[in-house]
């Protein structure tokens, strides 16, 4: 298949109306009654859609998404990929691992060069990120894995900025994490010739890791604990994360940022002549940060300590901008999306969501890409979003969305529209029930108006999801039973499904162009020849079978 972009060949389908491609981000199909929210919530809408109207189950984990196996749960960035670009590429936890395996990053130049650094200025590797298994931003086994190569190849001293997950993972699970870490390491520095040691730490939503610009001073507070070594100091990470839990009430994710010190000082602070690696792989939330260390006229926050040391991130968080300067691996190549052969068929395009999944809706969807293909046919929205704990605010900005989304559709500009609404993902990760239930109501209010909105212009609506969460908010035993803890309270979970997700076909003006009985066993990456087809086009031959059959 060539690389080039061609127009697209016209099908039979033809619509007054635009096609509506409609994200329900974080909403799965659950396979228990307990816990789900999706299932608990009144959604009148979404249900009627459901049973009036074609429907299937698309796969949005695992191997579907490009990620190693079918063990790893999807998320956002992989899911908008796949959407996106119309095929499975292999994501950032496959691509890092395969290159930690084969050698290849130790082989590469940046590794060398940071390690090289490290030795001639006889100074400290710095290592920053989220210390879990959760495989979605990173993985504790690559840290390990990377520290045991520095050692091997004569790094003396290593330092870890040790983030908190419990969002990815069991939402009080970190010590699970940190024991055996702070153990790993004390066993590598058992011989005397080495010294690996945790340095600092906090919740991942508190510090460090914003992301879409939506709340900078957590970046400033990262950079003040990670690299400053400012804050309270505890003797140990465990010390540290029992006695803020004790203090605070809060699970992993929101607990506040702590600093490891001996004998009165800091044992981590950065300093000129050092390595730092920011070993999360996945790009949303590592952008900022990097562009901290990278960026020496940086304008969100002040710097009055800017040590000089060679930063390097796991992977190229952004294609286009190229953030940050220097990466361990290379992201996936993403080309030919299905946004890109839209405007080179003269398609105009809307993009639309609120700010935590307004990258997701364009930059990810778009294979990775900033900026917009054709500025003449595509139009981004972004309404700012709340900056208040989504529990607080479970509606979020779906009203807002839904308002824009209806009036683009009445005006007949754009022939293909596309929407996320982030409630199902943002509240699901704040482990709070009964604010999720509020959310998908919200949301299916306006998923009421928008289909009606649809109805009237006699356009097409395709609802699905990118990965589930809200279908499944409670830890489950493999029997099915809900697991308690010792106090028989209920263990909620806060990371994303493995369950499938839903893709309704409503086309109250079907001509009987396609059968409407939909494709089974198909992955979210089918999206891209769905919306094609029934925008009255033919798809590249390469991408992946749609959902629908034409007659």
């Amino acid at each position: 298949m060539s690389n080039k972009v061609e127009k697209l060949e016209r099908n039979k389908i033809s619509r007054r109306g635009p096609v509506v491609l409609l994200i329900m981000d974080g909403v799965g199909l659950g396979k228990y009654e307990d816990g789900d929210a999706v299932k608990k919530a009144l959604t009148i809408n979404l249900d009627k859609l459901y049973e009036e109207n074609p429907h299937t189950q698309l796969k949005a984990h695992g191997t579907a998404v490009g990620l190693p196996s079918d063990a790893d749960m999807g998320n956002s960035e992989v899911g908008h990929n796949a959407m996106g670009c119309g095929r499975v590429f292999s994501q950032g936890a496959k691509l890092v691992s395969q290159s930690i395996e084969s050698g290849k990053m130790f082989e590469g130049t940046t590794w060398k060069k940071l390690i090289k650094n490290v030795k001639d200025n006889n100074s400290v590797l710095h290592f920053l990120g989220l210390l879990s298994d959760g495989n979605v931003h990173s993985n504790i086994n690559n840290l390990k894995d990377m520290i045991i190569q520095a050692k091997k190849e004569g790094v003396k001293k290593v330092r870890v900025h040790a983030l908190l997950d419990g969002r990815d993972v069991d939402p009080t699970s970190a010590l699970d994490y940190f024991d055996p870490f702070d153990e790993f390491l004390a066993n590598l520095s058992s011989d005397g010739n080495f010294d690996g040691k945790i340095a600092s730490g906090g919740g991942r939503m508190v510090i460090t890791m914003d992301r879409y610009n939506a709340n900078w001073n957590m970046v400033k507070m990262g950079w003040n604990t990670h690299v400053k070594a400012e804050g309270r100091y505890f003797n140990s990470a465990h010390e540290a994360i029992e006695t803020l839990r004790k203090e605070t009430g809060a699970i992993d994710q929101d607990l506040p940022p702590f600093v490891i010190a001996e004998n009165g000082e800091p044992v981590g602070k950065v300093k000129d002549g050092d390595s730092f690696i920011l070993f999360n792989f996945r790009g949303d939330r590592a952008i900022e940060i990097s562009k901290a260390f990278d960026n020496k006229d940086l304008k969100e926050f002040e710097r009055d300590y800017y040590p000089k040391v060679e930063f390097a991130g796991m992977m190229e968080y952004d294609g286009d901008l190229h953030i940050p300067n220097q990466y361990l691996v290379s992201p996936p190549s993403i080309d030919r999306t299905m946004a890109e052969y839209l405007c080179k068929t003269g398609v105009s395009q809307f993009s639309i969501s609120e700010t935590q999944k307004f990258g997701h809706v364009t930059y990810f969807f778009n294979g990775n890409k900033s900026g917009k293909f054709d500025d003449k046919l595509e139009e981004y929205v972004e309404i700012p979003s709340d900056k208040v704990p989504f529990e607080e605010r479970p509606w979020m900005k779906c009203a807002e969305i839904a308002d824009r989304v209806i009036k683009e559709i009445e005006d007949g500009k754009y022939r293909f529209i596309k929407l996320n609404f982030p409630n199902g993902d943002m509240v699901g990760h704040t482990g709070v029930f009964e604010a999720v239930v509020c959310s998908m109501e919200a949301m299916d209010l306006q998923i009421g108006r928008i289909r009606d909105a649809v109805k009237k212009a006699g356009g097409i609506l395709l609802i699905t999801a990118d990965h589930g969460n809200a279908d499944d908010m409670f830890e489950h035993d493999k029997d099915g039973s809900v697991k308690k803890d010792k106090a028989g309270n209920v263990k909620v979970k806060t990371s994303h499904s493995l369950n499938p997700v839903p893709c309704i076909l409503y086309d109250p003006e079907f001509k009987g162009e396609y059968e409407k009985k939909l494709n089974t066993g198909l992955g979210i990456s089918s999206i891209a020849t769905t919306c094609i087809e029934l925008l009255g086009y033919s798809a590249p031959s390469d991408y992946d079978k749609s959902i629908i059959s034409l007659k």
